[in-house]
């Protein structure tokens, strides 16, 4: 059983305005029902989303936009041909060898990519331009306060050299590409370091130097920097630290100190005692090791010279004595 019921009042059903209506009864229940009969297809919505391929501005904007654009141009021309030759104070720009422009035209990159050296053309009105220095920024890294591996602080200082290698990124893809890459260097020093220990970072200057290049290299590459060097320049300890360790060190070096004279000592009294054992085998020898002593004495100009005087030549007289 199918019965038609007039439309809904707009308040209870907006969605089924202007849209006739069934009434079936299935199993004891009523259920209402939209007729499709002379109903239109619902249309597509204008706006797409920002997944789409398609632009995110509806084709009738983006025409109108293309039209205004083209009128700018028209009148700027017009402008720069009613004020000519001065109006080549304005346009005219002189780029030096060094620099590279990035020029957008109503908001958009003008094809061709970036341009220089040399000198370019500017539209007035319509044309902005950024100037980029291909230059290598050389850039002293401030004073960074670092936690050690094994929970010492120390004071490092650094120095980055970087350089713009593809100047439509570095406008494109980040605010500022310099003071961009300054902040990165210093957070990557701190993490590079904070990774090692005192004895490492007093060690390995070249291997943590390598590790910030890399780090810094693989971050910037999508804002057109490429990172030519990076050294550390300085690790400044505590001052008390530097007084325990300079103490061990002088105390190290004291014990080594003894321990080769004590070998010195010990090889003087071993060749001592091989001399004395010659000696004593040929009584002559120490007369004549006498006589050499008074050689080396007398050849010195000494006003006084020491016999030594062999304790046997007294035996005699002692024996006479008892």
């Amino acid at each position: 059983m199918t019965t038609r019921l007039p439309p809904p009042p707009p308040s209870i059903f907006p969605e089924l305005l202007t849209q006739p209506h069934e009434l079936s009864e299935e199993g004891g229940r009523f259920t209402v029902t939209a007729s499709m009969s002379g109903k239109e297809p619902r249309s597509e919505p204008q706006w797409v989303t920002p997944s789409s391929n398609q632009q995110d501005v509806p084709p009738d904007y983006e025409t109108i936009g293309m039209i205004f654009g083209y009128a700018l141009q028209v009148l700027s021309w017009i402008l720069i041909i009613l004020t000519f030759p001065f109006s080549m104070c304005v346009c005219l720009k002189v780029i030096k060898e060094y620099e590279r422009v990035v020029i957008f035209r109503i908001g958009r990159l003008i094809f061709g990519g970036a341009r220089g050296p040399g000198m370019i053309f500017i539209i007035p009105c319509i044309d902005t331009y950024r100037k980029i220095d291909l230059r290598v920024v050389s850039y002293a890294v401030p004073p960074q306060e670092i936690l050690s591996k094994d929970s010492v602080t120390v004071s490092v200082d650094a120095v980055v050299y970087f350089r713009t290698s593809d100047p439509i990124a570095s406008v494109n893809n980040v605010d500022d590409a310099i003071y961009s890459t300054k902040l990165l260097a210093q957070t990557t020093l701190r993490n590079a370091l904070g990774m090692k220990t005192l004895t490492e970072m007093l060690t390995e200057r070249e291997a943590i130097a390598q590790l910030c290049e890399t780090i810094l290299d693989e971050g910037t590459e999508h804002w057109g920097v490429k990172v030519e060097r990076v050294e550390v320049k300085d690790i400044r300890l505590p001052q008390q630290l530097t007084r325990a360790m300079a103490a061990e060190a002088e105390a190290a070096r004291e014990a080594r100190a003894k321990v080769v004279a004590a070998e010195g000592e010990q090889k003087a009294s071993r060749a001592l005692k091989e001399a004395a054992d010659v000696i004593q085998a040929n009584p002559v020898a120490l007369q004549l090791r006498h006589l050499q002593a008074l050689n080396s004495i007398a050849a010195e100009h000494n006003s006084t010279i020491v016999f030594p005087v062999p304790v046997e030549m007294f035996g005699a007289f002692m024996k006479k004595d008892n």
